[in-house]
C-alpha cells in the first residue's frame, strides 16, 4: 500500500502592529481652538489649526445659509397665494417672488461651494490652487473661504469665460 503522506498546513501568524499611546492620542485628539483664534501667517500654511478654523467658519455659513433658505421658503412672501385683482400688484408680486427665487439659487449654489470645500479639507488639498497647487494665501481664504483659485489663476479663468462666452 503506498504510503499517503499529509500536506503541512502553514501556519502564519498575525503582524501586530503595536501604537504607542502617545500616537493614538495624536491620531485620535482632535484639534481645538478658541472662538477668537484667527489664523496668522506665522503658521505653517494649512496646519491643523487652520484646517480646523476654516471647516468650523463653512460650517457655520452652511448653517445659516440653509436657515435662511429655508426661512424665505416656508415662512416668506413665497407662501403669498393671494391673487390681487390690480395688474401692477400681480406684476409686482410676481418680479418680488422671482428675485427672491434667483437669490435662494445662489444660496442654493454657494452651499454647494461650502460642501466642495469641505470635500478639499478633508482631501488636505483645501487652500491650495486647483490649477497651479501654488498656496491661495490666508488673507484670499479668509475674505472668501470657498476660493479655488490664487487671484492670477482666478483672473485667468474669468477671462477665458468671458472669451467663450463672447463667441
Amino acid at each position: 500500500m503506498p504510503k499517503t503522506t499529509k500536506a503541512k498546513k502553514k501556519v502564519t501568524k498575525a503582524k501586530i502592529k503595536i501604537v504607542s499611546k502617545a500616537k493614538k492620542a495624536a491620531i485620535k485628539a482632535p484639534i481645538k481652538i478658541s472662538k477668537t483664534y484667527i489664523p496668522k501667517d506665522t503658521e505653517k500654511y494649512m496646519c491643523e489649526k487652520h484646517k480646523v478654523f476654516f471647516r468650523i467658519k463653512l460650517n457655520e455659513w452652511k448653517k445659516e445659509l440653509v436657515k435662511a433658505n429655508n426661512e424665505a421658503l416656508y415662512n416668506g412672501s413665497m407662501d403669498d397665494n393671494s391673487i390681487s385683482a390690480d395688474i401692477v400688484d400681480q406684476a409686482s408680486s410676481y418680479t418680488d417672488k422671482n428675485v427672491e427665487m434667483k437669490a435662494i439659487n445662489r444660496q442654493i449654489k454657494l452651499i454647494s461651494e461650502i460642501d466642495k470645500a469641505l470635500m478639499r479639507i478633508r482631501d488636505d488639498t483645501y487652500g491650495y490652487c486647483l490649477d497651479t497647487a501654488e498656496p491661495i494665501g490666508l488673507k484670499r481664504l479668509m475674505a472668501r473661504p470657498v476660493a479655488k483659485y490664487t487671484i492670477a489663476a482666478q483672473e485667468k479663468h474669468e477671462k477665458d469665460e468671458k472669451v467663450h462666452a463672447d463667441d
